[in-house]
């Protein structure tokens, strides 16, 4: 069925979700340049491509405007982030390049434009929505440890890493990641080139593996 075939109340609920989508983006836009307090909703609409009532229509008041701007942020984050440990899969022969990969891929995501005005915005507005680093956090971070310990537990079942707790070992791997990344971004306000992110991922990946590597990923490095 095509949409011009559609059912017109389909296309129109398929229009309504479309639209709410473009509000939160151009909300996130216009929080991450303008900040809480000098955002305004008519920018908000400007950017949107809509008419100030029509936010309003969607979302009630500026405040739950940000909440779900940051909630659907945070979510494109960790569909970005599960989609880097998703190649831990099938990591083929090489695990400890599947593991740098994945790693870098998920400092790409903590880094880029998006990921850096989330977590300014998450810290620079805790006061007034002591609340939000929850909600964040458990549509980001907790989500991934879940789905990392899962992959790195499919690993140890199958020898190529140490018996181990597999929401701790995902844990202090994630640890090693964010920990330098946050003091080398300045807490996302500085951009790290993409060589240092590489070699962040590295250094995390060789930490880790000293610790959760089989023996054979520790004998071909010296380990």
């Amino acid at each position: 069925m095509t949409e011009a075939t559609a059912p017109a109340g389909r296309t129109a609920s398929r229009g309504r979700i479309d639209k709410r989508r473009a509000i939160l983006d151009a909300a996130f836009t216009v929080f991450a340049r303008r900040g809480y307090g000098q955002a305004c909703v008519k920018e908000i609409a400007e950017v949107a491509g809509v008419a100030k009532p029509t936010v309003y229509n969607h979302l009630s008041d500026k405040e739950t405007l940000f909440r779900h701007a940051m909630e659907a942020a945070a979510d494109t984050v960790m569909a970005e982030n599960l989609a880097a440990v998703e190649r831990l899969r099938e990591p083929g022969d090489d695990l400890r390049a599947a593991l740098e990969d994945m790693a870098y891929r998920m400092l790409l995501v903590c880094c880029d434009e998006r990921g850096r005005a989330l977590r300014w915005l998450t810290y620079a507005q805790v006061a007034r929505f002591p609340d939000l680093i929850e909600a964040v956090q458990g549509r980001t971070s907790n989500r991934l440890g879940e789905a990392l310990a899962d992959r790195l537990a499919r690993l140890s079942l199958s020898g190529r890493l140490r018996p181990c707790d597999p929401e701790a070992a995902a844990e202090q791997l994630l640890a090693l990641l964010t920990g330098p990344m946050e003091t080398r971004s300045r807490l996302g306000t500085r951009e790290v080139p993409a060589a240092e992110t590489r070699a962040v991922a590295k250094a995390a990946v060789d930490t880790f593996l000293r610790a959760y590597g089989a023996a054979d990923i520790l004998g071909t490095t010296g380990g």
